[in-house]
């Protein structure tokens, strides 16, 4: 049996406010961690520092550090808006704008 399209809508507001609500939660875990590590002392362009977070990324992920290949500043891809919710995170003090 097919759903009708304004059951699909209503999931996928149902689904995309989940995901707004997780984004926030990993945004201000690693806004705290980051403040406690003394990140929001330091002045560093916002760039600068998503460049910094993605490079620690793929340190856990298993990647090789230094070879990024990093879109240009303020772009994001899919599976890289946690990158951005980070930096914004730690950058706000661990409020993000979600």
């Amino acid at each position: 049996m097919k759903k009708p399209s304004s059951k699909i809508r209503e999931e996928i507001a149902k689904l995309q406010e989940q995901l707004k609500h997780a984004e926030t939660r990993e945004a201000e875990r690693i806004g705290r961690v980051a403040l406690r590590a003394g990140l929001g002392e330091i002045e560093i362009e916002e760039t600068e520092l998503q460049a910094a977070f993605e490079e620690l990324a793929k340190r856990f992920r298993g990647g090789k550090p230094g070879t990024t290949g990093r879109k240009g500043a303020g772009e994001s891809s899919t599976g890289n808006g946690q990158s951005e919710a980070l930096a914004s995170g730690a950058a706000s003090g661990g409020s993000t704008e979600a």
